[in-house]
This record gives C-alpha cells, sequence and structure tokens, in this order.
C-alpha cells in the first residue's frame, strides 16, 4: 500500500551555519563560542575538527543549493549567525555578511526552495558570553535587536522564521551537562538560561508582529518522548518528573503560556527556582507561535531511582529518575541511541491531543552513522539503513496525519554531512557524502530515493 502525502507538503532538509558555513573570518566574521571552544578546548572535539571549514557552504552555496534542486527539495531550514551578521554581538551590521545571506535566500527562491530560517542554534557571539550570556537580561534585549535587524534585512522575502533551535540545549548542555561552552555545572543558572531564552523568543515575536511581515514565525522544539519501564507507581512517577523537567517545562512555557505549576513546587522546594517577574509571565502568555518544528532522534526510557541521590551534589533532573535500557531495544551503535520510529507518531498525537493541534512540521530526524565509507560501492554509499529509517518514520508520521495531525512538512538532518557539535564529522547524516580531503560532494542513495519519493509525493 502506498503511503502518501499532500502536494502541498513541505520536503527538505535542515543545517545551521556554524556547522555549514565554514568560519571564514576574513569577510568579517565575529568569533562565537563553537569557533573559540573548538580552539581552546580542543581536546573536546572528535579529532580535533574545529569549525574552521565545515561543510563550506558559505563558499559553495550555489553548487550547494543547485544539489537541493537536483533532490526534489521545496524547503531547506538553515540558520543565520549572529556573530557573522553583527560581529560584535550588538551595533553595526556587517555588510559581507548582509550580502551573504541575501544570495543565499535569493539563489533558494531562484531554485524553488523555499528558506526556513532560524535565528539561533547554539551560536553564542563569544563577545556576548563573555557579558553571560543568556544568564544576562541584556543579551535577551541584544537578542531582540539582532532579530529586528534579521527581518528588516530579510523579511521580504523570508516567509517562516524560527527565533531558537532547541533552546533546552543551550541551557541544558552549557549549563548543567558539561558538554556546550561555558562548560558550567548549576541547575539553577541553567534554569535562568532557559528562562532568559523563553523572554528572548517571546520579544522577538513581539516585534515580528510589530512590523506586520507576511510570515510565519515560530521555533524549533527539540522533544524526547519518555516512557516508563513499567506501569508500577514508581516507574509512572520517574516517567512524570523526567517528562516534567525536559519536555513540560519548556513546551507548555511556548504553547500554553505558563510553566507547569508542579515544577514550580518542585524547583521552589529544593531552591531551585530563577527570579522570575509577574511582567515576564505576562508576556510569555500573550506570546503565540504560528508553526512549531520538532526535531525527533529518539526516545527517553526511564525507571524509578535505585539509588537516594547524594544531598550534597549538583542537583539535577537525575534525583528523580535513572535511564532505562529495556532489553531488545533497536540500537543505532555509531551514536548510542535508540531507534524507534513509533516515537514520532506518539510525539504528533500528543501535539494533537494537548497542545491545540497547532500546525508543526518534523524540523529534524535523522540517522547518523560513523564508517560510512564502508558502504560506498560503484562510488556512491549504498546508504539502504538510511532508506529504512526514512520510511519507517514517515510511514508512522503519515498514520498521525491520516488521523487529524496538522503535520505540513518533514525535514532530514541533514543536506550534506556536516560538522556536529563535539563528534564534528565522526557520524554522517547527510543525502550528500562530504569529502574531507578534497570538499567534493556526492549523493548517496538515499538522496536519489528522496527525490523519488518527493516527486511521487510518496513511496510504496
Amino acid at each position: 500500500m502506498k503511503v502518501e502525502f499532500p502536494k502541498t507538503f513541505f520536503w527538505g532538509a535542515a543545517s545551521s551555519a556554524t556547522q555549514s558555513e565554514g568560519r571564514m573570518e576574513r569577510d568579517g566574521k565575529g568569533e562565537n563560542i563553537w569557533d573559540y571552544s573548538s580552539k581552546e578546548y580542543n581536546h573536546r572535539f572528535y579529532d580535533g575538527v574545529t569549525t574552521e571549514n565545515t561543510s563550506l557552504f558559505y563558499r559553495d552555496y550555489q553548487k550547494d543549493i543547485q544539489k537541493m534542486h537536483d533532490i526534489s527539495f521545496n524547503s531547506f531550514r538553515t540558520s543565520i549567525s549572529w556573530s557573522r551578521l553583527i560581529p560584535m554581538g550588538t551595533g553595526e551590521v556587517n555588510p559581507e555578511a548582509v550580502i551573504f545571506y541575501n544570495n543565499v535566500i535569493d539563489e533558494l527562491i531562484a531554485k524553488g526552495v523555499e528558506p526556513f530560517i532560524n535565528l539561533y542554534h547554539f551560536d553564542m557571539p563569544m563577545v556576548l558570553q563573555e557579558k553571560g550570556g543568556f544568564e544576562n537580561e541584556e543579551v535577551v534585549e541584544a537578542y531582540k535587536q539582532y532579530a529586528k535587524t534579521c527581518f528588516e534585512l530579510f523579511g521580504d522575502r523570508v516567509k517562516y522564521w524560527f527565533t531558537f533551535n532547541e533552546p533546552m540545549i543551550p541551557a541544558e548542555a552549557g549549563y548543567l551537562h558539561d558538554r556546550h561552552y561555558p562548560y558550567v555545572v548549576d541547575f539553577k543558572r541553567a534554569a535562568a538560561v532557559l528562562h532568559n531564552i523563553i523572554l528572548a523568543h517571546c520579544e522577538a515575536i513581539q516585534v515580528y508582529r510589530e512590523m506586520k511581515l507576511e510570515g510565519k514565525i515560530g521555533i524549533i522544539m527539540d522533544v524526547i518522548p519518555v516512557y516508563p519501564r513499567s506501569q508500577n507507581p514508581a516507574d509512572l512517577y520517574a516517567a512524570e518528573m523526567a517528562d516534567l523537567f525536559y519536555t513540560k517545562s519548556l513546551n507548555d512555557a511556548i504553547l500554553k503560556g505558563k510553566y507547569p505549576t508542579r515544577l514550580k513546587e518542585v524547583l521552589e522546594e529544593y531552591d531551585q527556582l530563577p527570579k522570575v517577574t509577574k511582567t515576564q509571565l505576562q508576556l510569555i502568555s500573550e506570546t503565540k507561535i504560528d508553526l512549531l518544528g520538532i526535531n525527533y532522534y529518539r526516545p527517553r526510557r526511564v525507571k524509578a531511582k535505585e539509588c537516594i541521590p547524594n544531598p550534597q551534589g549538583v542537583f539535577s533532573p537525575e534525583w528523580f529518575f535513572d535511564e532505562y535500557v529495556m532489553p531488545g531495544r533497536r540500537m543505532n551503535t555509531s551514536r548510542g541511541i535508540e531507534i524507534y520510529p513509533k516515537g514520532i507518531y506518539d510525539i504528533a498525537k500528543k501535539i494533537q491531543n494537548e497542545y491545540g493541534n497547532i500546525d508543526w512540521f518534523v524540523s529534524e530526524n535523522g540517522i547518523g552513522i560513523e564508517g560510512e565509507e564502508a558502504f560506498i560501492d560503484a562510488g556512491i554509499v549504498q546508504d539502504d539503513y538510511r532508506i529504512d529509517f526514512l520510511k519507517e518514520h514517515l510511514s508512522y508520521l503519515n498514520q498521525a496525519m491520516a488521523e487529524g495531525s496538522n503535520c505540513l512538512g518533514y525535514h532530514m538532518w541533514t543536506f550534506v554531512d556536516c560538522w556536529s557539535w563535539g563528534n564534528a564529522y565522526k557520524n554522517r547524516y547527510g543525502f550528500y557524502r562530504l569529502d574531507l580531503e578534497t570538499g567534493e560532494k556526492t549523493v548517496k542513495k538515499s538522496g536519489l530515493w528522496f527525490k523519488e519519493m518527493v516527486e511521487n509525493h510518496g513511496f510504496d
């Protein structure tokens, strides 16, 4: 039976400025936290690969956009580099960056590829990070002005805007779990960062509304659906708390206009509640988005705590649950994460049933594989595993749509193998293979399959 999608469905892929452009400082780009940390903390990056070159979209954008057209993309999401556009974070705009982003937007449109533009993808300008980053409310104002500048420069052509990609990650990875710069481990500071990111999101949307631009604006959120080990009340409580901290804390603020009451109670009990004002809560309650992007890669399986947390240790959501390793789970061993296609259906139903069935799209979904060169035959990566991954996830997505979910599109991560945070080029995700020695970009079998699928509006 054919799995069919609407002819108006958005098909394409996603990337980000830092992961694809290359640093290209000669054209006036300022330093961001990844330029800094990949040099100064080089041991944290696979094979010591920095942001210097990445996949050189800055140089090759015309050829790359043609390659998108070649496999029938009708949309593509990338981000604007704040530190490229405004090198000092505030103030003077870099004219070379304006030329570049204008050219990219115009080229996408000329090739029939709708630009989906994201304003922030983990890439704080270093000069603003030195002032505290999103811990500092002055940086919220700087972000608001940056967003306004982007809307003024590009809003006449860009019809789909997104304030942040995965806003939980800068807080969780940068201020709690020691994975992103500034490598802080402090829950209360992480909570303050997340709150200020939400405020920045709201401020940007208010500006967009005031400018009365013809387009839609939203946000990209990573969702990891939570599944308890069993129906035992202790396991159900563990799942409830994992979902509260990592999903509902953000989703409810963005989509319902308020933080969960239970979250406030828990944070007050453990003295972890950041400073929040009534005016800020009012702003959150008044801010609505037009379109939601969901990034989905894996499930989170949890069970009741087996050991009492150290009361002298760092407060963490993991005080309330343990990760559960389900017997027989299907793994992507390259990344060490579970592959669970039904998760995309469960997310769609939750949006439909709990969040007003808002218009949404899959903004990232993909599979990163180490050592893909082993699958090269006749000059092409024979990535049947990626095709199978796509078919399974799209089948579950299609089922949710048939049941009324308002999903408008699907973007794979990613178009061409890109530089990943920490892992650099260890795992490959693209429809096109990047040769790190020559810079050549060659379509994979999955890219050819995707082209045929898009042109047929589905697959058998």
